[in-house]
Formats: structure tokens, C-alpha cells, sequence
């Protein structure tokens, strides 16, 4: 069996469809929502790293609470240039790493079995690795040392979807029966001021 994949949580977002920072916005528990994505993607990988922007409205207060949750928090100089270059920068912070899992910091209700079947996908050898609820290809998408070079290219707001669409041959999508996988926030719920 291969080591572990490093998770890679991006959390640069600048929620405008949001009305305001979304990663910081509690959740029905209190958690602020990028706290409990970080948590949940840690609770499975040992290694985790979240990529913030490198400035703005509550970074200060982001990277606070992330420190707080035992992962590696790096800052995107790029990060208004697109999903892409966040993707790029985690991992060339782990460029030795044998695979990487790419989730969403607007997607907190993925849940640990999810990750953990993904994950144990690319330690079994498998190339790129999705979970799919109910016919929807969702998050994390995991993906094998053999992208690193194509990850780091990455640009624009498409993230990695022009590597999964080139590789589609050797993408493997696992059923899940978890609709967090494809449940992403990027409005309040109704009757929620942010």
C-alpha cells in the first residue's frame, strides 16, 4: 500500500455570491465553516494544508483558527487569479508528497467516510479518484503523484477539471451514499444574515 495523499483544502474564496466571508460563517453548531472542513479532511489525512488568500477582509482571524486545528496554513499571492493557482500553490507546498486530495472549504458537510474512501483509493494505486452521489461526481477529487507537474501548471478558476476531462480513462468514481460530497454553500441558507 502507497503513503497517505496530503489534503489540500482551498479556502481562498472571496464569497461574493456569499455577501461576505463565507469560510468564517457559523454553521448550525457554531463552527465556522472552513474550521469544520479542515477538521473533517484532518480527521482522515495526517498531513493537511489550506490555502487562504494571502490578504483581505478576516485572513487575520481565518489563519488564527486554522492554526488552531493542527493543519499547515499557506497564503496564495495568486489567489484572484482563480480556484487554479490555490490548487497549484498546495501543491508545490508538498511537492514530494505521493498523491494529493483536493476539497472545497464551502463544502463542510462531506463527510470523514467520504475522504476515507477516496484516500484509500490512492494508496491502493488508483490514478485519479472522485466520489459520486447519486449520478453527481462530487468532493474531494483525489489524485496521484503522476499530475504533480500538470497541478502546478493549473491557472484560471476551472481548478483541475481539464485534467480529469484529459484523463477521464483512468478516473475512477466511487458511489457514496453521501450528499455532502456535492452539497457546496455558496448562498446562506434561507432566513441567514451573514
Amino acid at each position: 500500500m502507497n503513503a497517505e495523499p496530503v489534503g489540500i483544502l482551498l479556502a481562498a474564496g472571496q464569497g461574493k455570491r456569499f455577501g461576505g466571508n463565507k469560510l468564517l460563517y457559523p454553521l448550525d453548531d457554531g463552527m465556522p465553516m472552513v474550521v469544520a472542513c479542515a477538521r473533517r479532511l484532518r480527521s482522515v489525512l495526517s498531513q493537511v494544508i489550506v490555502v487562504v488568500a494571502s490578504a483581505g477582509d478576516a485572513h487575520d482571524e481565518m489563519v488564527a483558527l486554522l492554526r488552531e486545528e493542527a493543519v499547515r496554513v499557506i497564503g496564495n499571492q495568486r489567489a484572484r487569479d482563480g480556484m487554479g493557482t490555490g490548487i497549484a500553490c498546495g501543491v508545490a507546498a508538498s511537492a514530494a508528497a505521493p498523491g494529493w486530495m483536493i476539497a472545497l472549504a464551502d463544502m463542510p458537510y462531506v463527510s470523514p467516510a467520504a475522504i476515507r474512501a477516496v484516500a484509500a483509493r490512492l494508496q491502493q494505486g488508483a490514478d485519479l479518484v472522485a466520489p459520486v452521489y447519486r449520478g453527481r461526481r462530487g468532493h474531494p477529487v483525489g489524485f496521484s503523484r503522476r499530475h504533480a507537474g500538470a497541478l502546478m501548471q493549473l491557472r484560471g478558476d476551472a481548478g483541475a477539471r481539464a485534467i480529469l476531462n484529459a484523463n477521464s480513462g483512468t478516473l475512477e468514481l466511487i458511489a457514496v451514499q453521501d450528499a455532502g460530497v456535492v452539497v457546496d454553500l455558496d448562498r446562506p441558507p434561507v432566513g441567514h444574515v451573514v
